[in-house]
């Protein structure tokens, strides 16, 4: 009889930051066991709940018991199972014993050969399983293979010893309308539960799995489901914000439903004066302290309200939003206090403080690498046009507001307290505003610096962090990148496509392993090569994501370019050009040149025309230079397209030199003046990008 399936695992209060995970993990867990062990349906629908207290899996269309199954026992070769008469043997019949089979006459046995010797099988029908027998073994699988953050260990009453993520109090195991007899943790199934902590009607017996979210919502004040809680959450917020805007980040919102079991959105308050602080502390502190979600306007200009998620449901709600308003002022009063005293100091009186903040114990103090990014900003100005007298000036405070009270309490804030306190010092507007830009990007699809400065200041510091910290041997490895090295890369590659900067990448590799090597540090040994292919790597994947296939983007890069910013330009010239008929040719034609000059060395690539004796060499030759004039002035131009383009004319010479010349003559004269046509011809195809990566 197949009927729905209910599993619930009541524990003491969950991780909140991996509830959603261990929710999702038990259901896909649980299920999949009862799915290898046949009890499931192919339409089985599988449903995770997850609540503050509770795990709970439900899935329909389960089999309360698996079919029957016809299986193949492999028993023993041939040799070994049966004698010279062809009866079994000894060892045959107690393999059989083992096997519940007992004696079995020889015509039932089958032999099949695996490749190397025949061997002895039997078919027979293995009997369905219960589903009490398998939900044990699916629990004891869910449980131990949990993706458990950190494992508690905690004594029964009988004084055994349980290890899970939290005390594990009630199982449920429902099928149908009837306890499943389980197991686990030390507890056994029944269909007892508990509600809310204080909302609830009290013990909740559960009447079916059909019956399990309904009951838990209207007789224990829970909603089971993370997703539906996750919802509500939201609808509620958008009603209380009246027209204004919700601060939710996503993971915010997650956390909060993990929190709660019946939640209940309330509105709070606090004074106007705390609006003088920059927005950005009022909303850390509400988010990071209290999870509440700030408010504002159309605009984004805050407001002194702000919204809480409860999970309790009053007639007096003032009860909850004044102790609230209570705790959030003064945490408040604590931001405006640093943000007050912060603004009597200068950014720049902070800079000796710098001495005595280690950047790094084989790199120096902050104030060191302080001085590293000014001479390096100053060098990545002129190579860009920024301003090289603002950027050296915000190279200089970048840092400062690490010393900063504010910062010292909210580190996700440096930078942008950084801007703040420019402002107040009367710094230029470009200054301010590149100190707190010299972050970015600080995530994926995060915007760039707003201003040449910014962008000037940014990749000095993603720069030297990548030289530097290369450069002492901490490589990143795996899943492992401490330093965030690739995050880094991914944004230096970022600011020079999107921005079109003319920068030499490997250039300026150089440069700054010659300011390092000034330093003197002795742990500095930079592989410049290995530091140029790791960004290579990071650029690989970058192009990749914005929709250029393998072959194209392998095309622009295996010519190893260390300036990025035309590489766009360079793939839609490729991607054009492959989408000619001629392109497949050209590019098998191309592949198969490149193997002939690898194996050979060549000189000068100077075509002798006196020395082009077949007709097809000749009218290759011919063409190659009525082209390429249009090919180089295209590729002057920056117009790759063309330069690509007006090589397609060519195939039909190329296939005929294939057909009708032999390269490698034996005449020495002749063979070297081949080469050099096809080397000419080969520097003239693969100025833009390595066609011969296109072939299929």
């Amino acid at each position: 009889m197949n009927s729905t399936l209910l599993v619930e695992l009541f524990t003491e209060e969950l991780p909140p930051k991996a509830l959603q995970t261990l929710g999702n993990a038990f259901a896909e867990l649980l299920s999949k066991t009862l799915r290898d062990e046949g009890h499931l349906a192919d339409n089985s629908a599988v449903e995770a709940f997850a609540s503050p207290r509770r795990l709970a899996c439900r899935i329909t269309n389960v089999a309360a018991v698996s079919p029957e199954k016809k299986i193949q026992e492999r028993l023993l070769p041939v040799k070994i199972g049966l004698d010279a008469n062809g009866q079994p043997t000894p060892p045959l019949q107690k393999k059989l014993d083992s096997l519940g089979l007992g004696a079995i006459a020889v015509d039932q046995l089958e032999t099949i050969s695996d490749g190397k010797q025949d061997v002895l099988h039997i078919s027979r029908t293995q009997a369905g399983k219960a589903l009490e027998d398998s939900l044990t073994k699916a629990l004891d699988t869910a449980t131990t293979k949990l993706p458990i953050p950190k494992v508690m260990s905690y004594q029964r009453p009988d004084g055994s010893t349980v290890h899970f993520v939290r005390p594990a109090h009630r199982l449920v195991c429902l099928h149908g309308d009837k306890v499943v007899p389980a197991q686990v943790l030390g507890l056994e199934s029944d269909r007892i539960t508990l509600g809310h902590r204080f909302l609830s009607q009290g013990v909740l017996n559960i009447a079916s799995a059909d019956s399990y979210e309904t009951q838990l919502e209207t007789e224990g004040k829970v909603i089971a489901s993370f997703a539906k809680r996750k919802a509500a959450i939201v609808k509620s917020l958008a009603e209380q914000a009246a027209g204004d805007k919700v601060i939710q980040p996503e993971d915010l919102i997650d956390e909060v439903c993990a929190l709660v079991e019946w939640p209940v959105v309330y509105e709070a308050g606090f004074e106007k004066e705390f609006l003088e602080v920059p927005q950005e502390c009022l909303i850390l502190t509400m988010q990071a302290n209290q999870k509440y979600f700030a408010i504002t306007d159309q605009n984004g200009k805050m407001k002194n309200r702000f919204l809480l998620v409860s999970n309790l449901l009053t007639s007096t709600p003032q009860l909850i939003t004044t102790g609230n308003e209570r705790v959030l002022r003064a945490r408040l009063a604590d931001a405006k206090f640093f943000f007050d005293q912060d603004r009597k100091k200068t950014l720049e009186s902070r800079l000796p403080g710098l001495a005595n903040v280690v950047y790094h114990n084989k790199l120096g103090t902050q104030k060191d690498r302080n001085g590293r990014l000014v001479d390096l900003a100053g060098y990545i100005a002129e190579k860009i046009g920024a301003n090289p007298e603002l950027v050296k000036r915000a190279a200089l405070l970048c840092k400062a507001d690490l010393l900063t009270d504010m910062v010292g309490e909210f580190p996700e804030l440096q930078g942008n307290m950084g801007e703040h306190y420019a402002h107040h010092d009367g710094e230029h507007s470009d200054v301010a505003q590149a100190i707190a830009d010299h972050y970015s990007p600080r995530f994926a699809g995060d915007q760039l610096p707003r201003n040449p400065v910014g962008l000037a200041v940014a990749l000095t510091d993603k720069l030297e962090t990548l030289v530097g910290i290369y450069g002492i041997g901490l490589i990143p490895t795996g899943d492992k990148d401490p330093f965030a090295l690739r995050r880094h890369a991914l944004g230096v590659i970022r600011m020079i496509i999107e921005k079109r900067l003319p920068l030499d990448v490997d250039e300026v590799l150089k440069f700054y392993e010659l300011r390092f090597m000034v330093d003197n540090y002795k742990d500095f040994k930079l592989d410049s090569d290995g530091l140029m292919k790791f960004i290579q790597d990071r650029l690989r994947g970058y192009l990749k994501d914005q929709g250029y296939t393998t072959a194209e983007v392998e095309s622009v890069l295996s010519q190893n370019p260390s300036q990025f910013a035309d590489l766009p330009k360079r793939l839609e010239a490729v991607r054009a050009f492959s989408q000619l008929p001629e392109s497949q040719a050209l590019a098998a034609a191309n592949k198969r040149i490149t193997n002939i000059l690898k194996k050979t060395e060549v000189g000068s690539s100077d075509v002798d025309a006196s020395l082009l004796q077949v007709d097809a060499e000749k009218a290759l030759a011919t063409q190659v230079k009525e082209v390429e004039p249009h090919a180089t002035r295209a590729f002057e131009q920056g117009d790759y397209q063309q330069a690509l383009l007006v090589l397609a004319p060519l195939k039909a010479n190329v296939d005929a030199f294939f057909e009708n010349v032999m390269v490698m003559d034996n005449n020495e004269a002749l063979k070297n003046n081949r080469l050099a046509l096809l080397k000419h011809m080969h520097g003239l195809m693969n100025r833009v990008a390595d066609i011969s990566q296109l072939a299929a």
